[in-house]
């Protein structure tokens, strides 16, 4: 491995540079994510490494499930990445980004810059031992334990809210906080599985006036058959198991999980947008309603 001085030259803000590891932006790719961030604090002391290396290096442990302390020689100081990564979650940084790229990608893709349909999933996962004993469960439909997330995406599977709780939850009490924290975006029409029918449907109605439609599996289904509208959310969850840091939880706080969710969402998200690959309604969406 190269050292950290090596790969990071005094004049960077004016050079451009190579990607080291698979993870790392581009310089493209940086360019969408720094004027997202927040403003260097004028007063104080200064900060000491470039911005760019942070983000580099939380995308790193998020894409490769290394612990903080783990973090390689090539980037800055395990405590100085997390300070930022912590700093920053404090500030809702990940939120705003995750939200003006979603933007971005919709809008490369034609559609409206704010989605008016959206789809709810859960997905359990196993906790390492480092997960609080009070935030972890035991799902017994998975036979799992650890913790649950609730996420809801846009009809191109991009990220809209996530929500971390004990796999002990049960979807309808899960979806719930997440519908919630969705109220204020205008989607008015959400799809899900059989796993939130029941009251869930009128509370989302009359609390939320929004629209929650169970699509149901054909009775006579035999086998894998792709079901319209909803497996749309299948798709992030894969991909946000692809970063070994989300195969499992090892976050101490839901908290932490959520913005490890949402790190990988920017990453997916930007890379979208520098590959130019407008994203295209498939046809088991399109045949229905004509949602956004």
């Amino acid at each position: 491995l190269r050292s950290h001085l090596a790969r990071r030259p005094a004049n960077l803000a004016v050079m451009k540079r190579e990607p080291t590891y698979p993870s790392d932006l581009t310089d493209d790719q940086w360019a969408l994510i720094q004027p997202l961030l927040p403003p260097v604090s004028t007063g104080g002391r200064p900060e000491k490494h470039p911005r760019r290396d942070v983000v580099d290096a939380i995308l790193y442990v998020v894409r490769t499930g290394c612990s903080w302390r783990h973090l390689l020689v090539d980037f800055p100081p395990w405590q100085g990445v997390y300070w930022h990564f912590s700093r920053w979650e404090q500030d809702k940084v990940t939120e705003q980004i995750t939200a003006v790229l979603r933007r971005r990608v919709r809008s490369a893709a034609g559609r409206e810059r704010e989605p008016s349909a959206a789809i709810i999933d859960s997905q359990s996962v196993k906790g390492a031992d480092t997960v609080d004993r009070t935030t972890r469960g035991y799902d017994p439909a998975k036979k799992i334990n650890g913790r649950k997330r609730f996420i809801v995406t846009d009809p191109l599977g991009l990220l809209l809210v996530v929500c971390v709780m004990a796999a002990s939850v049960q979807d309808r009490d899960g979806a719930k906080t997440t519908l919630v924290s969705l109220y204020l975006a205008p989607v008015r029409f959400v799809f899900a599985d059989a796993g939130f029918a029941g009251a869930l449907v009128a509370w989302t109605r009359k609390l939320l006036s929004t629209a929650l439609h169970v699509v149901r599996k054909d009775p006579g289904q035999i086998g894998f058959v792709v079901i319209p509208r909803r497996w749309v959310v299948e798709r992030p969850l894969a991909w946000s198991t692809a970063h070994r840091r989300l195969a499992r939880d090892c976050e101490r706080h839901p908290a932490v999980s959520e913005a490890m969710v949402r790190w990988a969402a920017i990453g997916q998200m930007v890379r979208r947008l520098m590959r130019g690959r407008d994203a295209v309604h498939q046809r088991a969406w399109t045949s229905g309603d004509p949602v956004s």
